[in-house]
């Protein structure tokens, strides 16, 4: 059992003659069409780019690491800890 998919967005690009070329010839090795080709690898690209910023992937020494920094007690900061128990200026008075 197939899903498809309803593309409604329209993305559109301009490219130079040896890009396009080079495109046709990737597409045609997968042997899909443009936009799936495109598709696949326009959203595999932007995962990649926005992974940073919502995923951390460690490798199992760093993972340690991470893990043995977070067990730590937390210092006491006298600095902080005053200006936590100042009252907010945000708050209505």
């Amino acid at each position: 059992m197939s899903t498809t998919r309803l593309r409604s967005e329209r993305l559109e690009v301009r490219t130079t003659k040896d890009e396009r070329a080079l495109i046709d010839r990737a597409v045609a090795e997968q042997g899909t069409d443009l936009t799936e080709f495109v598709i696949s690898n326009v959203t595999v690209a932007a995962r990649r780019v926005l992974a940073d910023r919502s995923e951390f992937v460690l490798d199992a020494a760093s993972a340690e690491a991470w893990k043995a920094i977070n067990r730590r007690r937390a210092r006491d900061l006298p600095g902080l800890r005053r200006l936590m128990e100042r009252p907010s200026p945000f708050d209505p008075e």
